[in-house]
């Protein structure tokens, strides 16, 4: 499968084992099968996905807030074998236009504090530190949450989906 090739598309409930598997590769604090299928139900979150079929190679959750400038990505996650390729940046491209075209002030993350490519992705992208969080994984790690602001956000439309 080629990477170049991949474009993100929204999630469908099809696709939920398959992001299941993707899980796997976090060293914890992964989602549970019927954490994921509720989210592909709700207008509160969005999740967009690269992939062939039920071949998935990356995932990136989004989550809203009705009423609310701010959202947060609470799950990004790139397939071992397919790191590298920019698939990363294909989906947080996503999940910012999304962001600015809905007129949100900010989105925010959570990212180990260890996972140096990860922060410097981030950093590259213009996120800032905003807080240390420590013991925040179930494994003890610390995290750090990270926030990009957006500048002249509008105020917030309806954030149910529709």
């Amino acid at each position: 499968m080629s990477a170049t090739s991949l474009q993100p598309r929204l999630a469908t409930p099809a696709d939920a084992v398959a992001i299941h598997a993707l899980e796997r590769h976090f060293p914890g604090d992964r989602m549970q099968l019927r954490a994921i299928r509720r989210l592909l139900r709700v207008p509160s979150a969005r999740i967009w996905v690269l992939g062939r079929g039920n071949e998935l190679v990356a995932a990136l959750v989004l989550l809203l807030r009705r009423n609310s400038r701010h959202a947060r990505i609470y799950s990004l996650v790139v397939a071992p074998e397919a790191r590298g390729r920019g698939l990363a940046q294909r989906l947080l491209d996503t999940a910012e236009t999304f962001a600015r075209t809905t007129r949100l002030s900010s989105l925010t993350l959570e990212v180990r504090a260890d996972n140096q490519p990860a922060r410097n992705l981030y950093r590259q992208r213009g996120y800032s530190i905003e807080s240390e969080l420590p013991d925040y994984y179930d494994d003890g790690a610390p995290a750090l949450r990270l926030r990009l602001r957006f500048e002249e956000a509008a105020p917030p439309d309806n954030r149910s989906g529709t």
